[in-house]
């Protein structure tokens, strides 16, 4: 489970200035190799994780997001590679989070 609190802070942060702070660490937001989005790495409970900008021109449904003006950033476990959250506007959604008790799949 996420702290889902310091992934929001994180992305307000990221979005609005030219530093993070996590943890009481201040670390730079840098560009991508394309130098078009910005992202920032950091750890939070032993895991070294990313934060990027969402991509406008992706075609899903989070790039369309980004398109309208919304705020959106991926957040990427960097050992697995695999992205475990998304923050729209602030608003933090994990990824395969499991569902609540009482719901089944059919």
């Amino acid at each position: 489970m996420l702290d889902t609190s310091v992934l929001s802070s994180v992305a307000t942060q990221l979005m609005s200035g030219d530093q993070v702070e996590v943890e009481g660490q201040c670390l730079r937001v840098r560009r991508t190799s394309s130098g078009r989005y910005r992202t920032v790495n950091f750890v939070m409970e032993g895991h070294e994780l990313a934060a990027i900008e969402q991509n406008p021109d992706k075609p899903s449904q989070w790039g369309q997001l980004a398109r309208s003006g919304h705020q959106v950033v991926q957040f990427k476990d960097c050992a697995s590679n695999r992205f475990v959250a998304v923050a729209v506007d602030g608003k933090v959604t994990e990824y395969g989070a499991t569902k609540k008790s009482g719901q089944h799949s059919t």
